[in-house]
């Protein structure tokens, strides 16, 4: 919004910084941030007081996690209200990727809401229905897909682009609104599958999201493009506001999520955050990219199949508990320790993520 100030400059004057991407970046961070920390306390005494016995507490988990037993949910509420207003702010409204990501991200966010709902309100684990949130999470995605197909340049319409082979692309046709259906509900999943300990998704989220903003802001710019030799998607650097309102906004929440935990994130955050990499990656045609800089959300995901597959054809458990970051609570794993190791894995996957741009 504050970037149509920029009409006011006549070049070299103060407005003039609002035509910059970087600036109005380093400002939804800093805008996000300061409205996590003014807001957050005063949200997390408003859902204890409404929520009473906090989150729902499986009693087949780990034992260590009965201590948590009246810690409110649906913090994500903060991270997705200074995501939201910053990213209303400081980004150009003119432009449809925000938009796509803006919607799948509130999307997935209210599929989340309605379901940390049910659980608090029931007191019991279990919420909206599995089929009910896949069913709606896919078409929140569908219409993602389809947007993204045609707002991308005609050479790229439909393509899969290949990291490191950055001459190849893959003519999906039809195929490319499904395949992003499943990169965005997939995401969206793993992320809520990972979101098990106190901080433990926040950060790797934080950590994806920036390497996608890098990477959104690269191949929005012409010159970067031609120098790196990978694909050209004009607009695409106006993500970067986004993604550094959302880094912004999960270090304000982090403030009150780290160990112990004063608020639990929740389905309406996990989901909202992973549906808004799963659009990213789409939308800067960085889908198999994401497999790699979260590729600590696709271990997640995969202990979770691999152990129910495996536990129906035999009867017998590849993993002491799933997902994997229990497995290694029921090791003897202290939390912090899981916590901080998962967060070192999420740098380095990022960084090689990072490097696929320059890799030919």
């Amino acid at each position: 919004m504050l970037y149509w100030l920029s009409n006011l400059s006549e070049g070299g004057d103060f407005f003039n910084l609002f035509r910059y991407i970087t600036f109005r970046a380093g400002a939804a961070f800093f805008t996000a941030l300061f409205f996590g920390f003014i807001f957050g306390q005063p949200l997390i005494n408003y859902l204890r007081r409404v929520q009473k016995k906090g989150q729902p507490i499986r009693d087949d988990g780990p034992e260590g996690h009965l201590a948590k037993a009246g810690t409110p949910t649906m913090g994500g509420l903060l991270i997705l209200s200074a995501l939201l207003f910053s990213t209303l702010l400081w980004a150009r409204l003119d432009n449809g990727y925000v938009w796509i990501v803006m919607l799948v991200t509130a999307g997935f966010a209210a599929i989340g809401f309605a379901d940390d709902y049910a659980k608090v309100t029931k007191h019991n684990t279990k919420g909206v229905s599995s089929r009910t949130r896949m069913g709606l999470g896919l078409l929140i995605a569908l219409a993602a897909g389809l947007a993204a197909s045609v707002m991308h340049p005609a050479a790229l319409t439909n393509q899969l682009a290949l990291p490191v082979f950055k001459d190849v692309l893959i003519n999906l046709g039809w195929f490319f609104v499904p395949f992003s259906m499943i990169v965005i509900v997939g995401a969206a999943n793993a992320v809520n599958l990972t979101d098990g300990l106190d901080g433990l998704a926040i950060m790797p989220v934080m950590i994806a999201a920036g390497t996608l903003g890098v990477i959104a802001y690269t191949v929005g710019r012409v010159d970067f493009t031609e120098y790196l030799g990978v694909h050209h998607v004009p607009g695409s650097g106006e993500i970067l506001i986004f993604v550094s309102a959302l880094i912004g906004g999960g270090l304000g929440f982090l403030w009150y999520n780290a160990p112990p935990a004063a608020v639990f994130m929740g389905d309406t955050g996990s989901l909202a955050l992973g549906g808004a990499l799963g659009a990213i990656a789409v939308v800067t045609k960085h889908e198999i990219v994401l497999a790699i800089v979260g590729g600590l959300f696709v271990v997640e995901a995969l202990s979770v199949i691999i152990q129910v597959l495996y536990f129906k054809r035999t009867g017998k458990r590849v993993f002491l508990m799933a997902p994997i970051h229990h497995h290694f609570e029921k090791k003897g794993w202290g939390e912090a320790q899981i916590v901080i190791r998962f967060w070192i894995i999420a740098l380095i996957l990022a960084l090689i993520g990072l490097a696929t741009l320059k890799l030919r």
